[in-house]
């Protein structure tokens, strides 16, 4: 990759208390890599200030994936982390944006996919992604992954530069994802029903007992409703999430990583407005992409994990021999 320096980071503070982690790192607005080597999380962000020539003045400095965005903020987590993991460092205020192409997995905007829709060529960007790292499949959309299904089995396998058979079985897989997101959705729609229930109960109870409570609420209410009135009601969000979010039970198993992410990150109070809810509700959904987003991850970093111990057992033999 052109541009790449790497610094051995020798000699400092972390080395003797944790193995030095080769990473890469860039600004928001740049392509250009820079190799780096840290024992810490807090050694990384250090060095990329200086590396990137980061003035005082913007830190402290945020590192996130340069994949999807994710923000490390763990040294734990940093520590798991596989060699070479490309990294984003953003200045105070700066946010990640997605529309980056890095190491083959191309992260497209909003506009770009509109376009990718219009033209019906979607499931071969989704392909192109499953080529470069399996473990995507556990990123993807409901809507992407009905996408990978509904294409032609000898077209995927073209494009994967697989057989038939193997494709068969990728999309056998595919379509046991979506129905497992389906079943996990049907239980947590179950399950807040009964909720549901449990509460109308409780409340037609306290009514009984305090029939003088009533008005109190309702005056609360006109009270809340009166102050969000001056408020913004402009979201970010794109008019695809906003629908999901509106129609889906439980949205957070249909929407991608990327707008799961703009979801939790989206301010409370506008999303609340946008979609007409109660400020309760809208953290509950807020916090429910949250959990599924790491939920992901977590399985992308298990896969991947894995899948580096098996190249590595791979490898013994030959390095023997």
């Amino acid at each position: 990759m052109a541009g790449v320096a790497l610094e051995n980071g020798g000699g400092g503070e972390g080395d003797s208390r944790a193995p030095l982690k080769q990473c890469l790192i860039r600004r928001n607005s740049e392509r250009e890599h820079h190799g780096v080597a840290a024992s810490s999380l807090r050694e990384l962000r250090s060095k990329a200030c200086d590396i990137l020539t980061i003035d005082k003045a913007w830190e402290p400095i945020t590192l996130v994936l340069a994949e999807d965005g994710t923000i490390v903020d763990d040294e734990d987590y940093f520590l798991c982390l596989l060699p070479n993991t490309k990294f984003v460092a953003l200045a105070r205020n700066e946010t990640w944006t997605s529309s980056c192409i890095d190491g083959g997995t191309v992260w497209l905007s909003r506009e770009s996919i509109d376009e990718v829709d219009s033209g019906g060529e979607k499931w071969k960007h989704l392909a192109r992604q499953l080529k470069d790292d399996l473990s995507s499949i556990i990123l993807m959309s409901e809507e992407d992954l009905q996408v990978l299904i509904d294409v032609p089995c000898s077209d995927l396998a073209q494009e994967l530069s697989q057989n038939q058979p193997k494709t068969q079985i990728l999309q056998d897989t595919l379509q046991q994802v979506l129905d497992r997101r389906e079943e996990e959705r049907q239980s947590k729609q179950l399950l807040e029903l009964y909720l549901e229930a449990l509460k109308n109960e409780g409340s037609i109870l306290t009514k009984v007992s305090e029939p003088e409570a009533a008005p109190l609420k309702e005056m609360e209410v006109d009270d809340t409703d009166g102050r969000n009135a001056g408020a913004s009601t402009k979201t970010s969000l794109h008019g695809k999430i906003l629908a999901a979010l509106k129609e889906k039970p439980s949205p957070e198993l249909s929407l991608d990583s990327q707008d799961l992410e703009l979801v939790f990150k989206e301010d409370t109070e506008v999303l609340a407005l946008a979609l007409s809810w109660d400020k309760q509700k809208t953290e509950a959904v807020q916090q429910a992409c949250d959990q599924e987003l790491s939920r992901r991850l977590q399985q992308v970093q298990a896969l991947r994990s894995l899948k580096s111990m098996s190249k590595g057992r791979k490898s013994c033999p030959g390095e023997t021999g």
